[in-house]
């Protein structure tokens, strides 16, 4: 019986999110500045954020209906927006297999259906019914500034050799868990939920964005490609800081010096390393087999898995006090599950 009502709760919310997905449209005209956002749509990917706003709305509402599916929809728009974004400033080829926007189009045409994919989200955020609408229209716009603020923070970082810990993890505090934090409020604030039960979610949400991020950056070096989704070593190839590089730095410092902020003769190895240009396929293959070689000596993979249970205990513990029925809280604890169950 249980396994019955587990499996129709799921599938029940991967039903209404792909029947949503199905069913938006854009405008027609100019078609170059709308094809962008239909094509980023098409591409899809996991839809995190509006299953897990239908999620925490479905803990106090039976039924969906365009109250809740039009600001989950602004959700995702506006995820994909920073992504169309992010690609331009990354010089990313690939989104999910297909090319991005400004390698399909241009840059110009990603900048302007970027901001027209913004204004979208912001279309169906504003959907949201009273009473809910003035704090969803809050909370989504603080959201909004919080991923711009992480994003600048990320660009920063790129120019920088030591990055301490407390600054990454707020990086994508910023950048990665507010938006999976709105995201669950959201649900929460639709459906009539008290402050207390949308601030648990709420951190639910933040906490487990940040096991979500973590996984990523340890899967991008110690994934299964087919499983993954993209290439392996990414970050690594690309210089860009991760958890793990961050760690790494930390940890090697400590080593040699007992000091986590002195740079010892084994840091300055890891980041020459880590900034070593790589060209050609075996150049690649050497440097991210190099770098995972530091990672597992100084023990980084192991200590991002528990970086990443850490977080997904305190997301669980954010619901402890709630009176959540056991279904309902087990429902939580699969959609975790769920999201950094490949790195277990």
């Amino acid at each position: 019986m249980y396994f019955c009502i587990k499996m129709t709760f799921e599938n029940k919310i991967e039903a209404a999110v792909q029947e949503m997905f199905d069913r938006i449209s854009f405008a027609e005209q100019p078609a170059g500045l709308y094809d962008p956002l239909r094509y980023m749509i098409r591409i899809g990917g996991k839809r995190i954020r509006p299953k897990l706003c239908l999620t925490t709305y479905s803990l106090f509402c039976d039924n969906f209906s365009s109250e809740i599916e039009e600001p989950a929809l602004g959700l995702e728009i506006f995820h994909s927006f920073t992504l169309m974004h992010d690609d331009i400033m990354d010089r990313s080829p690939l989104r999910r297999g297909r090319e991005t926007v400004w390698k399909k189009w241009n840059e110009d045409t990603a900048i302007l259906s970027g901001d027209a994919m913004l204004i979208e989200a912001y279309r169906r955020i504003a959907r949201t019914p009273q009473p809910a609408l003035p704090k969803v229209l809050d909370l989504f716009t603080d959201t909004a500034a919080q991923v711009c603020e992480g994003q600048q923070m990320d660009m920063e970082f790129e120019s920088r050799d030591m990055v301490e810990m407390i600054e990454y993890e707020q990086m994508i505090g910023l950048k990665t868990a507010c938006l999976l934090a709105c995201s669950a409020e959201v649900g929460a604030l639709v459906a009539g939920a008290g402050k207390a039960e949308c601030d648990a979610l709420y951190n639910y949400g933040y906490q487990l964005g940040m096991a979500f991020q973590i996984a990523d950056d340890y899967l991008d070096a110690f994934g299964d490609e087919k499983v993954f989704g993209k290439p392996i070593g990414g970050d690594i190839i690309n210089c860009k800081k991760s958890w793990l590089t961050v760690r790494a730095i930390e940890k090697a410092g400590e080593k040699a010096s007992g000091k986590a902020d002195k740079k010892s003769a084994e840091t300055s190895n890891l980041l020459n390393i880590l900034d070593s240009q790589a060209l050609t396929d075996e150049e690649k293959a050497a440097k991210i087999a190099r770098v995972k070689k530091i990672y597992v000596e100084l023990g980084v993979d192991k200590d991002a898995r528990q970086a990443i249970e850490s977080y997904s205990e305190k997301a669980m513990e954010s619901l402890s006090g709630l009176g959540l029925s056991h279904v309902k809280e087990e429902a939580l604890r699969r959609f975790a599950d769920h999201l950094i169950g490949r790195v277990k």
